[in-house]
């Protein structure tokens, strides 16, 4: 229970630390996160589920209470925690850091991230899923700035209303199964059409919080004017809870319902990929190029999903771990424009890279990364994703494959607007100690994972595989 147990003892602490001495605990605090999963991870047998909390009980209204975790609940587990420590390296030297009320919703968020991912109880997992909204919301409402409001209340609504959908099929479960545990779920045969419908109280959520086309309008607003660590922790980490959420929930315990969902969810998912990536090559306000690139790559990841392949799942978690340290990458890049210049406009900047080397290097080297070239981890995920898509149906495959020609375009052009050509500035202070150490240890991992994909793949392969052949059976008895 160390997992969940401690981020909230930490996040409690954290309140009442003193101003001047919370930017090194949070980091002090993250890393004690860090090191405990990471334990977890190095001691993980694939082959078996591990539970952290077990009574072998079912109370009242079957519920049960369990927390496990399996190789994707692990690997979650580790990104979760990767991230906290690098929003708070990132956040080292901004105002905000040095606010035990921020530090301390940090930590009480990752409480609820991390007993979002062990969850193997379908009403524990719900209410995770709200509690973490509590503490990113009164993050945005603070931090953030003052035209915010109206874009935090959207986005508090959207979430909440999907949410209210999946509860209504979380307790649809409930009528058919003995209890409210995973397992007991997994293996529970609901008819196709009562299927159908739990399926989509879970998508309406999912599809809210990636965000899915339509359901995105709440998202380039929110981040282009939340505090830079909300942003990063909005779009690294609260958004693959949704992704988690349909390959683990969704279709893990519905696949008989797939079909029904299967196309309509890849058209929409495609959809995001062009519209996001067609805005991202008009937008000017840097942080909406992001926010829009964002929704791009996440309908890939979608789409993937519903194809609900052993190739396409893993390829869905490798893009989700890229995605995670890319958008750390590019909203840290685009925090430090706007700190330094008090301009997100990209026709206000340019010639960076000449005044600042060291930014206009790293800048440059995340741009690249996020271009998914050989040797990165979003090479691997892309290309299974895509190569997924396309065997599919070919045509949404090629459609899908056109996120890499006109991401090319947008970033670059990002870059150029930015970094490039004559100087419109006369100062911009260089890189600090912890900017660069959160832009080398994005790289150094995006290329690990690049160049050694199997280390995940070997950990989520055998419950992928558990996954599949508990659908297949349970197909099998309702026919």
């Amino acid at each position: 229970m160390e997992l969940v147990l401690i981020p909230l003892l930490l996040g409690i602490l954290s309140f009442f630390i003193p101003s001047k001495w919370v930017k090194n605990t949070s980091i002090l605090f993250a890393l004690i996160s860090l090191a405990l999963v990471l334990v977890r991870l190095g001691s993980f047998d694939p082959r078996y589920m591990e539970y952290i909390f077990h009574t072998g009980k079912v109370f009242k209204l079957g519920l049960t209470f369990e927390m496990a975790y399996d190789g994707i609940g692990i690997v979650m587990l580790s990104l979760s925690n990767l991230v906290i420590f690098l929003v708070a390296l990132a956040n080292y030297n901004r105002t905000e850091a040095n606010s035990p009320l921020f530090a301390g919703l940090m930590f009480i968020m990752q409480f609820g991230l991390n007993g979002l991912f062990a969850s193997q109880d379908a009403v524990l997992f719900y209410v995770f899923w709200e509690f973490t909204l509590i503490p990113v919301f009164l993050m945005l409402y603070w931090f953030g700035a003052k035209e915010n409001q109206q874009n935090l209340l959207k986005f508090f609504l959207y979430t909440l209303f999907g949410s209210l959908f999946m509860l209504l099929s979380i307790l649809a479960i409930g009528v058919y199964s003995s209890s409210y545990a995973y397992e007991a779920i997994q293996y529970t045969a609901i008819p196709a059409k009562y299927a159908c419908w739990i399926f989509t109280g879970f998508l309406i959520a999912f599809a809210v919080k990636i965000p899915l086309f339509p359901f995105h309008t709440w998202q380039p607003n929110t981040y282009s004017t939340a505090p830079m660590a909300g942003t990063m922790l909005l779009s690294a980490i609260m958004l693959k809870m949704a992704l988690f959420g349909m390959i683990k929930w969704m279709i893990g315990l519905n696949q008989n319902a797939l079909t029904y969902w299967q196309w309509p969810v890849i058209i929409l998912g495609v959809i995001g990929i062009l519209y996001g990536a067609f805005i991202a090559m008009r937008e000017v306000n840097i942080r909406k190029v992001f926010a829009f690139a964002s929704i791009s790559h996440l309908g890939l990841i979608a789409a993937g999903i519903m194809v609900f392949s052993l190739d396409s799942i893993q390829g869905s978690i490798i893009q989700m771990i890229n995605h995670s340290l890319i958008a750390i990458g590019l909203f840290l890049a685009a925090g430090i424009i706007e700190d330094r210049l008090g301009t997100s406009n990209l026709r206000e900047m340019g010639g960076i890279a000449k005044i600042a080397p060291r930014f206009g290097f790293w800048f440059g080297v995340i741009l690249f990364i996020s271009l998914s070239v050989p040797m990165t981890a979003g090479f691997i995920g892309e290309f299974l994703l895509i190569k997924a898509v396309f065997d599919f149906n070919v045509w949404m495959g090629i459609l899908s494959a056109l996120t890499l020609v006109i991401g090319a375009v947008y970033m670059i052009r990002a870059y150029q607007m930015s970094s490039m050509g004559a100087p419109s500035i006369s100062t911009f202070a260089d890189l600090k100690w912890n900017e660069v150490s959160v832009f080398v240890l994005i790289a150094i991992l995006a290329v690990t994972l690049g160049l050694y994909p199997d280390f995940i793949f070997s950990i989520v392969k055998p419950s992928i595989k558990h996954m599949l052949e508990a659908g297949a059976d349970t197909q099998l008895i309702i026919k």
